[in-house]
């Protein structure tokens, strides 16, 4: 597999502009860019777990990483939302911007193999918790064969953050993490992350102290100052990077084209 690969990931969070990334995606794959879209679901399981009456809750862990408590019924709330809703949509726009997209899942083909978490710790009221029906992995393998063969057919894969575990359940995973091991098997040249926000700011939300270079030695740095949500996208940047991709750029995903502006340079370039 050429390293001409582009790994997008599009934010869960409100505020992405999902129809002009797609606009974006289909100008660049029609020049022949080889592109692979990652997406979450976040803000649309929030809403729809709120509509069934099943909100959702969220957990600190000791070392402040904030994710979703994922039990059963709240990955299947997660599944219908992210892959039932998300992906078909961002499927049908690509589809109507002229571009043969085909949407799956970890879950499909084995693509993303995870270990189950067998507990969960977190942090509640100053107290520390152990969960142990969590539905959540790490994952451990990609079947890039499967990518490959999608690739050189000339489909444009777009893929929901679900694994599948070692016993055949579907698990929710982090979807910039995911992004990363993606890119890292592809050996990408460049793995994009895109959000509701210029790039890492030193400050946030005060988008002035937007950060426009950083090395991957000042990677443990950022991870002292990033904000809740941006802490995961650092940690996908730094083990992209260890993977063997060439740069990563964290950049806004709210503007128009703003694939090509990412790889103009605009955001916060990693390399």
């Amino acid at each position: 597999m050429s390293n001409h690969v582009i790994v997008v990931k599009l934010g869960g969070t409100e505020g992405v502009d999902f129809l002009a990334i797609c606009q974006d995606a289909a100008a660049l794959f029609s020049q022949g860019q080889c592109l692979v879209l990652v997406h979450g679901g976040s803000s649309e399981a929030n809403q729809l777990g709120e509509a069934l009456g099943y909100p959702a809750r969220f957990i600190t862990s000791p070392s402040g990483f904030t994710s979703r408590y994922t039990d059963r019924r709240t990955l299947e709330i997660y599944i219908m939302a992210a892959n039932g809703k998300v992906n078909t949509l961002l499927v049908e726009q690509l589809q109507r911007l002229g571009v043969n997209a085909l949407g799956l899942s970890g879950l499909d083909g084995r693509l993303m193999a995870a270990t189950r978490k067998d507990t969960v710790q977190s942090i509640e009221n100053g107290k520390r918790r152990i969960i142990r029906d969590d539905f959540t992995g790490k994952i451990e393998t990609i079947n890039t064969r499967l990518l490959q063969t999608l690739l050189e057919a000339g489909y444009l894969p777009v893929i929901a953050p679900l694994a599948v575990s070692m016993n055949g359940e579907a698990l929710n995973v982090d979807g910039d993490r995911a992004a990363a091991m993606l890119a890292a098997a592809l050996q990408a040249d460049t793995l994009l992350l895109l959000t509701a926000v210029p790039g890492l700011l030193r400050s946030f939300p005060d988008e002035s102290t937007l950060i426009h270079n950083l090395s991957q030695q000042k990677l443990e740095e950022a991870l002292t100052f990033a904000e809740g949500r941006m802490k995961k996208k650092v940690l996908g940047a730094r083990e992209a990077l260890q993977g063997g991709v060439g740069r990563v750029i964290i950049a806004d995903g709210r503007v128009q084209r703003p694939i090509s502006e990412a790889l103009s340079g605009k955001g916060t370039v990693i390399e």
